[in-house]
């Protein structure tokens, strides 16, 4: 885990990754064209989540000419893991969780951190807030993600209107603390750290974004909502079982 100093970022990206050698020669370029354009220091990493393509190579090939960029390798598949890993790492004031396949546009970054927003533990991409705009999403994957999140307010997070959009920023001294205690290593991890996150008093608020939909995705519309809802049942479990209500490590 690296140690805070002065020299650190403002802001690290963290981009999960499973088999996105497709997408990563395209978005990547992007989301390092954005940090090394800023007027505040910006460093990228990737987190390659056992990828079976050229993910690693894909990345491994930019580093040279990116200084700003690393590549980390998380064995255990699974998102939350890929997460989990690059968010312990990660030395920016704030920590930004970033999807591969940019469907948010990396600039709304701006909206996450100082000047733009500063008074927060976490920010999340909202595609429900007042002002987010959709684009080009199905209406059934809409309707889906409007019953998970249902599902969501009512067993683990209340009150949040969008818990699984793929971007979401925390300051580093939080995720330290709710990132350590994260277990869920699929893609209900979202939820998972939204409920420790509440349960341990930090202030969370919904960024509304635009948001563009774009084919491939990596989530399969039936087996993986069976899959996050029982994760979600699990998460309400461990609540009530007490394990995420230690102390936080830092203050609120």
């Amino acid at each position: 885990m690296k140690d805070h100093t002065d020299s650190n970022p403002l802001l690290t990206i963290v981009i999960p990754a499973y088999n996105e050698a497709q997408r990563l020669p395209v978005t990547l370029p992007r989301v390092l064209a954005f940090a090394e354009t800023r007027a505040y220091p910006v460093d990228v990493i990737v987190v390659d989540n056992a990828s079976t393509d050229r993910t690693a190579d894909v990345v491994r090939d930019m580093l040279p000419a990116h200084p700003a960029l690393s590549l980390l390798h998380q064995p255990i598949q699974g998102k939350g893991a890929a997460v989990r890993l690059g968010m312990l790492e990660g030395a920016g004031a704030y920590l930004f969780i970033c999807d591969a396949d940019l469907a948010m546009p990396i600039e709304e970054v701006e909206k996450f951190i100082p000047p733009r927003l500063a008074d927060y533990d976490v920010a999340i991409a909202s595609r429900e807030a007042p002002g987010a705009i959709r684009y080009n999403e199905p209406w059934y994957r809409h309707l889906m993600g409007r019953v998970f999140n249902f599902i969501v307010r009512i067993l683990a997070v209340p009150g949040i209107q969008d818990t699984q959009c793929g971007f979401k920023c925390f300051r580093r001294e939080v995720a330290r603390d709710i990132f350590a205690t994260q277990t869920i290593d699929g893609w209900a991890f979202d939820v998972e750290v939204l409920h420790i996150a509440s349960r341990r008093g930090y202030r969370i608020v919904e960024v509304p974004i635009n948001w563009y939909y774009g084919a491939g995705s990596r989530v399969s519309p039936i087996k993986d909502s069976i899959r996050m809802v029982g994760e979600v049942l699990r998460i309400r479990r461990a609540g009530r079982a007490g394990h995420y209500d230690q102390p936080p490590r830092v203050e609120p």
